[in-house]
């Protein structure tokens, strides 16, 4: 019988060919979309074959990309992905993205413009959710499930409850996306929205570009959620549909917000830890690698150095983004202010390459968790925060406003 449901409640229906769903009930449902990456498509690829399975349910339906620990970092990164890359070939999978054609996999896929609105994605990594910024029930599932939608096209899911988060109010300048979602942390908590579908609304989700959206939806799992979502097209809550909770926070005086060691949930106004010397800024990864954010901290970095005891790394997210950049001469900035430019991987975010840190030492970054040892050693320690603290940071070889940096007026701007 037909009920009224929300946007996610929707999705899972349709996937699942029933009229309704409620939340908690478990649906056998078909998927869209498989991905999955050098860390975790090797494990599938094992749990396949131990399920006596051997071909994929559709090639054109798998999105594989090696983008962890590429370019190899050593001999058993280069062992996980040659396991990928064979697989792909093997199987003749339509979206396999190699090195100097991929880029991280939750920025790679938007660009790619296979993902709508209503599609339903599982990938085996837990921030797929960053598509829910296009309309679609995207989440992360372990290797294990994985290989099973793999190889069925299809997986059981529980239906979430929904969370509405209504913004409103118009952002002040050098505030964006990254602080509506390290706010959302500070107020919910790692785990106060478990499980859950998170549904970004309001005036202010309405007037950010579709970049900043796929940064909100990217750090829902940061809040223990299942997913994250921007409703849109036929895709939108039913009329009398029923969210399991509303918050409505207004955010027009928000200050740039930066989540102090060690969780993304420490968070605080900037006022709080300007002043706190770095030994390097890192500006990239799934969050905050996309080419606004690189227009953002390249406006902070013209005409200015990079502090001679901080070391800059700047990781376009994907192969697009840094041709990109180079023709909007992005890249002339960030090396003639002090920069390294990496190709495009996941790389320090999680403490794989081109930045793990030392003993002692403290990192400024646009990603997304900052966890005890999550980049380097245990006892470094990492901040998070948006592109225009980063950016100002490394400038300043401490963290500050970045009004600071381009002058007190620009605060008020």
């Amino acid at each position: 019988m037909w009920r009224p449901m929300t946007a996610v409640e929707k999705i899972l229906a349709a996937h699942a060919g029933l009229g309704s769903v409620r939340v908690g009930e478990t649906v056998w449902a078909r998927v869209d979309w498989c991905l999955a990456n050098d860390i975790t498509a090797p494990l599938a690829i094992e749990q396949m074959s131990a399920m006596g399975r051997n071909k994929v349910f559709d090639p054109g339906r798998v999105i594989l990309v090696p983008d962890h620990f590429l370019p190899a970092r050593d001999i058993d990164s280069a062992v996980q992905a040659r396991k990928l890359r064979e697989f792909a070939h093997e199987q003749g999978i339509k979206h396999y993205y190699e090195l100097g054609r991929m880029g991280v996999e939750h920025a790679l896929v938007p660009e790619l413009g296979v993902l709508h609105p209503g599609d339903l994605m599982v990938g085996a990594d837990s921030h797929t959710c960053t598509c829910g910024a296009l309309g679609a029930f995207a989440t992360g599932v372990g290797s294990t499930d994985l290989a099973c939608a793999m190889a069925l096209g299809e997986l059981w899911l529980r239906v979430p409850p929904t969370y509405i988060i209504e913004f409103t109010g118009r952002l002040p300048r050098w505030v964006g996306a990254k602080d509506l979602a390290l706010l959302l942390l500070s107020r919910l908590g790692c785990e106060g929205a478990n499980y859950a579908a998170l549904e970004f609304t309001g005036e202010t989700v309405s007037n950010l570009p579709a970049d900043g959206l796929l940064t909100l939806c990217n750090m829902a799992v940061e809040a223990g959620a299942k997913a994250g979502i921007v409703p849109t097209g036929d895709w939108r809550d039913d009329e009398g549909a029923e969210a399991a909770e509303h918050f409505v926070w207004d955010v027009s005086d928000l200050e740039p917000q930066v989540a102090c060691p060690f969780s993304p949930d420490n968070v605080v106004p900037i006022g709080s830890v300007e002043g706190t010397p770095v030994d390097q800024v890192v500006i990239g990864s799934c969050t905050n690698g996309r080419l606004i954010d690189l227009v953002e901290a390249a406006a902070i970095l013209a005409g200015r150095k990079v502090h001679p005891r901080v070391r800059m790394i700047v990781i376009p997210a994907t192969q697009r983004v840094y041709l990109r950049a180079l023709r909007a001469g992005l890249i002339d900035v960030f090396l003639e202010a002090g920069a390294a430019v990496s190709t495009p991987t996941c790389g320090p975010c999680l403490g794989g390459h081109t930045g793990v840190l030392a003993p002692g030492e403290v990192c400024l970054a646009t990603t997304n968790r900052n966890f005890r040892g999550r980049m380097g050693h245990p006892e470094s320690r990492v901040y998070l925060a948006g592109p225009a603290v980063a950016a100002a940071t490394a400038v300043a070889g401490a963290i500050v406003h970045p009004g600071e940096v381009i002058g007190r007026e620009s605060r008020r701007g």
